[in-house]
């Protein structure tokens, strides 16, 4: 196999999903594509899939046409897995490689936001689209601005217009470091960059029962991930198809002029419940979500969550939102997936704001209603993050974010505190909160309710 894939990401999410429709389509012949992985950060898991030659098992379970069904595949098509932090020069000549032609990543909600004063010539640069541009700008420098060398750029980041945000990020760090009209030319013309959707749920290292999994394999996979059966992966503009026909190998990928619908409603529903569900479920004492919905508090909190806030605030016909997030919910209740809050848990300050507080904001600016349950998952997030919750939890955030919050996090003074977070001032979120006027007033009722009477007390007076 030729590198035609560079993929920064090396998380579960991405080997369970994109790697392995990369190695279905090669399996059957209608792609050869080999990949390479990129540690977007400087500790990941690099090391230990290297270790294995770059080899593992996707262990997929879950129910098809109303059936248990079950599926092994072994993932071959990683080439090699680099960290640009140890090894830079192996990854520079990973990006100048001739047959390169697609970059795929998931560096999560976080990854993709302009950070102003970067320094893209570093080694690596420090954010992924300044890593990003400077990759571009060495491969336009180096092919004397060949349109053919050109990438399609592929994110999965679950952020709206992922694609278009990165190219736009890409140009602000070109701009900002006088890469020339030239090259930002080359950009427009020579690259795609793709707007685009995922949805399958990743559980991850299935720890509980490794055991009992590889020797079902029957051999030592330390990168093993499980993931649910049902997948689906929406791309726009349709012309990415011609370089990445994942739908022709039985994938079901849909390739469309405009996923902006689509997307709405996956990401409000399923991840913006799985982000909810994070600080409220963690406080009620739930591991797995399987155990937010084996606790009829927290089952009624996101199912009411869904039907009364979020589907009233998506466009588009009511009973069909009512039946796809019927079919969303229902996967919550797989038996077979494990999927740990606290792996849910990674980022939640940007997941947050993409997942859930387009919810508030429309539930105020369209609908002139309050997104009550969703303005208290965010006041759950608030006690989980400041350290005053009842329970021993760590975040896995941006440490600058966490200290911040847990700096300004004023039990005696909540409304302020809540101001402070999410006022634009903070860096933390995109959006100002404040700009929903009952938003802070509610949230810091919402943390006194939790902190005074503990998270059971405050859900059942919802």
């Amino acid at each position: 196999m030729k590198t035609k894939i560079l993929q920064f990401g090396e998380g579960n999410f991405l080997r369970a999903f994109v790697d392995w429709m990369i190695q279905k389509s090669n399996e059957q012949g209608i792609t050869d594509y080999g990949v390479v992985v990129v540690q977007p950060i400087d500790q990941g898991l690099v090391d230990i899939l290297k270790a294995q030659n770059c080899q593992y098992n996707v262990y997929l379970e879950g129910v098809k046409d109303k059936k248990p069904v079950k599926e092994i595949t072994k993932i071959t098509c990683i080439q090699d897995a680099i960290n640009p932090y140890v090894d830079y020069a192996k990854y520079e000549a990973y990006v100048l490689n001739p047959d390169l032609e697609i970059i795929i990543s998931n560096t999560t909600e976080a990854g993709i936001r302009y950070e102003e004063g970067e320094d893209i010539f570093a080694m690596p640069p420090a954010s992924f689209p300044s890593k990003i541009t400077a990759l571009l700008y060495k491969r336009f420098q180096k092919f004397n601005g060949d349109p053919s060398k050109g990438l399609t750029l592929i994110p999965c980041e679950l952020i709206e217009h992922n694609g278009t945000k990165l190219r736009e990020c890409i140009e602000k760090h070109a701009k900002a470091n006088h890469l020339g009209d030239e090259f930002l030319t080359w950009i427009h013309t020579s690259c795609q960059f793709a707007d685009t959707l995922v949805d399958r749920i990743v559980s991850g290292f299935p720890k509980d029962n490794i055991d009992e999994i590889q020797a079902e394999l029957g051999e030592k996979d330390n990168m093993v991930v499980k993931g649910e059966y049902f997948h689906v992966w929406a791309i726009s503009p349709t012309t990415i198809q011609a370089k990445f026909p994942m739908n022709q190998a039985g994938m079901n990928v849909l390739f469309m002029d405009d996923i902006t619908p689509f997307r709405d409603k996956k990401v409000r529903v399923l991840n913006g419940s799985h982000t909810a569900m994070v600080p409220t479920g963690l406080q009620m004492g739930c591991q797995i979500v399987m155990d937010v919905f084996e606790n009829p508090i927290m089952e009624h909190f996101i199912n009411t969550m869904v039907s009364e806030e979020i589907l009233p605030a998506i466009d588009g016909d009511k009973n069909e939102l009512k039946t796809f997030a019927e079919s969303i919910v229902e996967r919550f209740y797989n038996p077979f997936i494990k999927h740990q809050l606290s792996a849910i848990s990674l980022n939640s300050l940007s997941k947050w704001e993409a997942r859930n507080w387009p919810t508030v904001k429309d539930h105020h600016f369209k609908l002139g209603k309050t997104a009550n349950r969703c303005q208290f998952s965010f006041a759950a997030l608030m006690v989980l993050y400041s350290g005053n919750a009842k329970i021993t939890f760590t975040p896995n955030d941006n440490p600058e974010h966490i200290a911040f919050i847990q700096t300004n996090f004023d039990v005696n003074h909540l409304e302020e505190s809540i101001s402070k977070i999410v006022k634009k001032e903070s860096k933390i979120f995109m959006e100002d909160f404040s700009m929903v006027p009952d938003f802070i007033p509610n949230v810091a009722k919402h943390c006194k309710n939790i902190l005074d009477n503990g998270m059971e007390s405050a859900l059942q007076s919802l």
